[in-house]
C-alpha cells in the first residue's frame, strides 16, 4: 500500500466537545446513568473527520487556560462574561454537578487510551497552540474549529485552511483565502485588524466604537492594515471621512493592545510532541475499561475501525 501524503488535522478540541454536549441528546448515557453525549459525540467527530481527510498527524489542542490573565491585564473585559458562571456556590446549597464538566476527565481518559495527542500549553489557549502547530508545519494542515479568530491562520502558499463547524461538523466549510475574502470582504492575513476594529461581543472584545464590519473592510482596503489605519488617521491628507478619523484616535488606547489579544501565539514551545495518527489504540486495556464503564458502544469501535482502516 503506498504511504498517504502527510497531513495534520488540528482540533480545536473545547470547540468540537461542546458542540457535541449541545448537539448529541443526553439520554446517551453510562450505565449508571451518567451523561456521555459530549464523550460519544467527540468521539464520532474524530471518527468522521479522520474518515473523510485520512490525516497521517493529529492534534487535539487544549485549553490549558482558556482566559489567559496577560490577555485579561490587556483588555479587562477578555471574555468576562463567560465568567458569571464561576461564581463561589452557596455553600448551604448542595450544587449539581455540571453534565459536561464531568464529562471532560472521561474526554481526556479515552483520547489517551487511542494515543491521540493532546497538546495544551500553560497560559495559553488552545487558539494559541493551533497557531503555534499550524505555522511551518511542513505539511498541509486543517484546523477543526467554530471559532472565527482562527481564520487569521488560513494560508494557501503554506497549505493551510480551516474546516468552519459553525453549522455543525456534517455541515463544516472548507476556507482557503478565497472563503475568507468572499464572506468577509478581507483577507485571511487582514482577518485580526478586521476583529480588532469590529470587535467581538462572544469574546469581550469592544472594538473601535461606531466602526462595524463595513466600515472595516472599507479601512482595510483602503489602507491595508492597522499601521496604516492608524498612520492614516494622523494624516490630514488621508483619504479618511473626518467622523471615522475621530473614532480611530479616540481608540488609540485599545489599538494599541487589542492586537496582542486578538493575534494567535504562534511560538510556543509544543513542538516537541509526536502527532503521529496512531493505528490502533495505544493502551487496549485502558480503552476496554472505559468501554465497559462509560458505554462508549458504537462510537469506539467506529474510531478504532477508522484507524485500523488507515493503517
Amino acid at each position: 500500500m503506498p504511504l498517504r501524503t502527510e497531513r495534520l488535522l488540528l482540533l480545536d478540541t473545547a470547540s468540537l466537545y461542546f458542540r457535541a454536549f449541545f448537539g448529541v441528546p443526553d439520554t446517551v448515557r453510562a450505565p449508571d446513568g451518567t451523561p456521555v453525549n459530549a464523550v460519544r459525540g467527540l468521539m464520532d467527530f474524530i471518527t468522521r473527520l479522520v474518515t473523510e481527510y485520512e490525516p497521517t498527524h493529529l492534534a487535539c489542542c487544549w485549553d490549558d487556560d482558556w482566559r489567559p490573565q496577560w490577555r485579561v491585564d490587556l483588555i479587562p473585559t477578555y471574555k468576562a462574561h463567560r465568567v458569571v458562571e464561576e461564581r463561589e456556590a452557596d455553600p448551604d446549597v448542595e450544587e449539581v454537578p455540571d453534565p459536561l464538566g464531568l464529562q471532560v476527565p472521561v474526554i481526556r481518559e479515552v483520547l489517551a487510551a487511542y494515543g491521540l495527542a493532546v497538546v495544551g500549553a500553560p497560559e495559553h489557549e488552545a487558539d494559541d497552540v493551533i497557531g503555534t502547530l499550524a505555522t511551518d508545519a511542513g505539511m498541509p494542515v486543517d484546523v477543526v474549529t467554530g471559532d472565527r479568530d482562527l481564520f487569521q491562520l488560513v494560508d494557501d502558499a503554506a497549505q493551510v485552511r480551516v474546516l468552519y463547524t459553525a453549522r455543525g461538523v456534517g455541515r463544516h466549510e472548507r476556507l482557503t483565502e478565497a472563503e475568507v475574502l468572499e464572506k468577509y470582504g478581507v483577507r485571511a492575513d487582514q482577518y485580526a485588524d478586521f476583529a480588532t476594529l469590529r470587535g467581538d461581543s462572544s469574546d469581550g472584545l469592544p472594538g473601535v466604537k461606531g466602526v462595524g464590519e463595513k466600515t472595516a473592510v472599507t479601512l482595510l482596503g483602503r489602507f491595508g492594515d492597522l499601521a496604516g489605519i492608524q498612520a492614516a488617521a494622523q494624516d490630514p491628507s488621508a483619504d479618511m471621512a473626518p467622523g471615522v478619523r475621530a473614532k480611530i484616535k479616540a481608540s488609540a488606547d485599545y489599538l494599541a493592545v487589542a492586537p496582542t489579544v486578538v493575534a494567535v501565539v504562534r511560538d510556543l514551545p509544543v513542538r516537541d510532541v509526536d502527532l503521529t495518527l496512531p493505528a490502533a489504540p495505544a493502551d487496549p486495556d485502558a480503552l476496554a475499561a472505559l468501554d465497559e464503564r462509560w458505554d462508549l458502544g458504537t462510537s469506539a469501535q467506529r474510531l478504532t475501525d477508522v484507524l485500523a482502516a488507515l493503517r
